[in-house]
C-alpha cells in the first residue's frame, strides 16, 4: 500500500531515483514496474503484479471504451528499478506527463502517480479552492 508525498528530480538522463522507503515494496515484483499515462495529466507507476491485475481490468472492458484502452494499455512501458533503485522514464512517457526535472511521486494505494511538481502544485491548488466532492458529504474527518 503506497501512500504519501516525495519531492524529487530527475536527472539528465530521465531518470527516476526511486526513494528507500517505496523500493521495498516495489521490490517484491523484482524491481518490475510498468509505466503509463493517467488521464489527469501525470504518469502512474504500478510493481508489475498491481499492473498484471489492472490490466486485466482495462482489458476487459466494452469497444466503447477503446481509446482509454489504447491510452492506458498502449502507452504502458514496463521497465526494471536499476541496482541503485532508479527507473528510466522514457522521453514519451516524460513529454505525456510534462516532467522536466522537479517532480512529486505520490502513493495512492496499489500504484504511485509521478507528476511534474509545478502542475501537481498548480492542480492541488485549484482543487483546494474548489467545493469537496458530494462523496464526501456524509465523510467525517
Amino acid at each position: 500500500m503506497f501512500q504519501g508525498a516525495t519531492s524529487l528530480s530527475l536527472d539528465a538522463k530521465g531518470r527516476l531515483s526511486v526513494p528507500t522507503r517505496l523500493r521495498d515494496a516495489l521490490g517484491e515484483s523484482s524491481g518490475q514496474l510498468t509505466i503509463t499515462k493517467h488521464p489527469h495529466g501525470c504518469l502512474m507507476i504500478f510493481p508489475r503484479s498491481e499492473w498484471e491485475r489492472f490490466r486485466e481490468r482495462i482489458a476487459a472492458l466494452p469497444m466503447q471504451a477503446q481509446w482509454w484502452k489504447r491510452i492506458f494499455l498502449g502507452n504502458a512501458m514496463d521497465v526494471d528499478m536499476d541496482a541503485t533503485g532508479r527507473v528510466l522514464i522514457s522521453p514519451e512517457l516524460r513529454a505525456a506527463g510534462g516532467l522536466t526535472k522537479e517532480a512529486v511521486l505520490l502513493g495512492m494505494g496499489s500504484y504511485l502517480e509521478l507528476w511534474d511538481a509545478q502542475a501537481y502544485a498548480a492542480q492541488e491548488a485549484e482543487a483546494m479552492k474548489g467545493e469537496m466532492p458530494d462523496v464526501f458529504k456524509d465523510f467525517s474527518f
